[in-house]
């Protein structure tokens, strides 16, 4: 799992939160966005991509971000460029792969 700090700004009111965490979950194959904690830091305003392949590209976060009033643009190029490879690194080693292949590792040594 990667995992970068950004600002992530609400659209309506320009508060922004400049330790937003956006980055790239492997075992669920899904870019995520976590912004605005609260007092204690426990839950979240804005937590995006908590389900398997929910945001398979950076495009798709950024409308479901604004959807709901929020957006992290612009984005470093660095951080971007960051979370491509990520994406390009990670998605061909997913969780489901490694089982499947230590199950039929095993299921030949026997």
């Amino acid at each position: 799992m990667s995992r970068y700090t950004i600002t992530v700004a609400r659209t309506a009111s320009r508060h922004s939160d400049p330790d937003a965490i956006i980055g790239y979950d492997r075992p669920l194959q899904t870019f995520f966005l976590q912004a605005f904690p609260d007092a204690e830091g426990g839950n979240l305003e804005l937590w995006l991509g908590t389900a398997l392949k929910e945001f398979e590209t950076l495009s798709q976060l950024l409308s479901a971000a604004i959807a709901r009033g929020f957006d992290f643009i612009p984005l470093a190029s660095s951080i971007r460029h960051k979370l491509r490879d990520d994406h390009v690194r990670e998605a061909h080693h997913v969780v489901s792969d490694t089982i499947i292949q230590d199950l039929i590792n095993v299921t030949s040594a026997c």
